[in-house]
């Protein structure tokens, strides 16, 4: 009995410490303290592994892309999911709606939304059982290195909940009503291969620190988690919903951009990546952010201002000498650069039909040779310019100008543009002294926007390149398709981005 009495004093030692340990913790836990604070210290949650209504779990109905509202109150805090019917519901202690709701619908199983703990309702217990881990995954996707690294090769196709295959990264999104303008953006952006890598470890922004009171940061938060969504390989559906992304968007533009109307993608894109540039603490600096290590070129521009052309030759040549009348080289950094079409023909064919024109894309790049001189109009003045790139960013934006407005309407260009979608060589509109800084100037096409129909009404589609496949693929809202190179070419482009050979090569 001797060698006995101290093993069970010991026991016991040690069973009360950590008894006590737990309720201390249980004391100062947050999260205890704002769900339940009402209830006392011995009726706090208990802990069961085993709960009997883990089959009434129904996946189908899961959809984690909506805001984290309360379905009843409205309210974002302490919000619950119901993981029977997939409702959202506020609380959990007696009286709250899960409460309530689990009661009336004899819905038992439930899911913290912040915390992602799961809960027996009205019992109060939390489940802790892994087979609930795909479920945490879908809310909240984390991706490893090695993960992120295999993405440029893998092509393995993910399955869904009802059996659909897809591959991660080329999943449709929803049109909530008018918002194809925002989403051709954000699917062009995900193939973006730093700025995707950036943001599907939350870890990158995590730290970046805001000042008081400016919750501007939350349009990280949310197109971080966009990105993880469209990227994830275990998604429940073959297809996200942008709705957390957009509230942020028509927040923060202040609503300028909304999903209930029509808006133009460059914009948008100007306008967002611009404000993630700022979100993430960005300055001038070209390393400040990833959205200018990403896209940030130079340009000088040269301009010289034209006399009036009802003067005489005499006084525009003594205007001219004057230094209001000099040419002056501004520097400029640029996140896209914009091409102007020719003006499309005035007259039909002999079979009464529009010709549709055709031009080359290098043929629009000369405007950027530093040589090609523009006219630009205001209302009192005229100036000529000129633009010469001197600095090439890794990932380059075409913005191609296809609608025009005037007095009356605004009138689209339905020009078509040649391009190639491999090796286009920007190198032949540098000049010889920015050319020689660069091992490689030639890029490949990664995305393509497209708009089909009149000025105001018509929709948008993109093109991406899979990477891991090799595949293009055309995304227009939920409708995902493969598409042949060839046929890229053939379509309205509107937007396009290029990635640089050499940050390629370095990557491989």
């Amino acid at each position: 009995m001797t060698t006995i009495k101290p093993i069970i004093k010991s026991t016991l030692t040690s069973s009360s410490r950590s008894g006590a340990l737990k309720r201390k913790l249980e004391d100062i836990d947050p999260i205890d303290e704002v769900e339940e604070p009402r209830i006392p210290n011995k009726q706090r949650v208990k802990t069961y592994r085993l709960c009997p209504y883990l089959d009434t779990i129904n996946r189908q109905v899961l959809d984690f892309d909506f805001e984290k509202l309360c379905s009843v109150s409205l309210s974002r805090i302490n919000v619950y999911a119901c993981l029977v019917c997939g409702k959202y519901f506020q609380g959990r202690g007696n009286n709250t709606h899960a409460y309530t709701h689990s009661v009336g619908e004899s819905h038992h199983v439930f899911l913290n939304l912040h915390t992602l703990r799961f809960y027996c309702l009205p019992d109060n217990y939390e489940i802790i059982d892994s087979s609930l881990d795909d479920i945490k995954y879908v809310l909240n996707p984390t991706f490893t290195s090695e993960q992120i690294g295999s993405m440029e090769s893998s092509d393995k196709l993910s399955r869904a909940i009802d059996g659909t295959m897809y591959l991660p990264g080329i999943v449709g999104l929803n049109n909530i009503k008018a918002n194809d303008y925002c989403n051709v953006i954000l699917q062009a952006l995900s193939h973006v291969t730093p700025l995707r890598n950036y943001f599907l470890r939350e870890i990158n922004y995590a730290r970046v620190k805001r000042p008081p009171g400016d919750s501007s940061f939350l349009l990280v938060q949310r197109f971080g988690e966009l990105m993880r969504k469209l990227w994830n390989p275990r998604n429940f559906k073959a297809h996200v919903s942008p709705h957390e992304m957009l509230q942020a968007v028509v927040l923060w533009s202040r609503k300028k951009f909304q999903f209930t109307e029509q808006g133009d993608p460059i914009d948008f894109m100007s306008w967002f990546l611009n404000a993630l540039h700022i979100a993430l603490n960005g300055s001038k600096k070209r390393d400040s952010s990833i959205v200018y290590r990403s896209f940030l070129g130079s340009m000088r521009i040269y301009t010289r201002k034209i006399p009036p052309i009802e003067l005489e030759e005499e006084q525009k040549e003594a205007l001219l000498l004057m230094d209001e009348y000099q040419e002056k080289v501004t520097e400029s950094p640029f996140l896209y650069l914009t091409c102007d079409l020719p003006p499309p023909p005035l007259f039909k064919d002999e079979f009464r039909e529009n010709i549709i024109p055709q031009v080359n894309l290098y043929t629009l790049l000369q405007k950027f040779n530093a040589q090609t001189e523009k006219e630009y109009k205001t209302y009192k003045e005229n100036f000529m310019k000129r633009f010469e790139i001197t600095e090439l960013p890794p990932y380059l934006i075409l913005y191609i100008k296809r609608f025009t407005k005037n007095t009356f309407f605004v009138e689209k260009n339905p020009t078509i543009v040649n391009f190639p979608v491999k090796n286009v060589d920007f190198g032949d509109i540098l000049t010889q002294a920015v050319k020689e800084r660069y091992a490689c100037t030639t890029y490949d096409l990664v995305a393509n926007i497209v708009h089909d129909g009149e000025p105001g009404k018509g929709t948008y589609r993109v093109h991406v390149l899979h990477k891991g496949s090799g595949k293009w693929y055309e995304m227009q809202d939920l409708h995902v398709t493969d598409i042949l190179p060839q046929m890229i070419t053939l379509t309205e482009a509107y937007i396009q981005i290029y990635e640089l050979k050499e940050t390629k090569q370095e990557r491989e």
